[in-house]
């Protein structure tokens, strides 16, 4: 399998939740009852080639952890991964 981005894209797999939600009262929620909530953190799997400025390198690199804008990107599968393809503009931080 291999992304490659294009122009000013990356490409993001999804981080997994491993962690269970819980209401105030103490009640776990089934994974079913979070199918509603869009992820928000992932590591950046490949870069597009206009990602970055001719003065300065790109602001992200593979392998960096980021958090995107809820609701940016199309997300897609591939080989049983979850992967979103975002513009380098819905990427809000680099985490660590």
């Amino acid at each position: 399998m291999n992304i490659k981005p294009l122009r000013d894209r990356v490409a993001v797999k999804i981080k997994e939740e491993k962690e269970e939600k819980k209401t105030e009262s103490g009640i776990v929620l089934p994974d079913t009852a979070k199918k509603d909530e869009k992820p928000q953190q992932g590591e950046i799997v490949a870069v597009g080639g206009g990602c970055c400025t001719e003065d300065n390198g790109p602001e992200v690199e593979e392998g960096d952890v980021v958090v995107f804008d809820k609701f940016a990107g199309t997300e897609l599968s591939l080989e049983g991964e979850d992967f979103i393809i975002l513009s380098i503009e819905d990427v809000l931080a680099v985490i660590g």
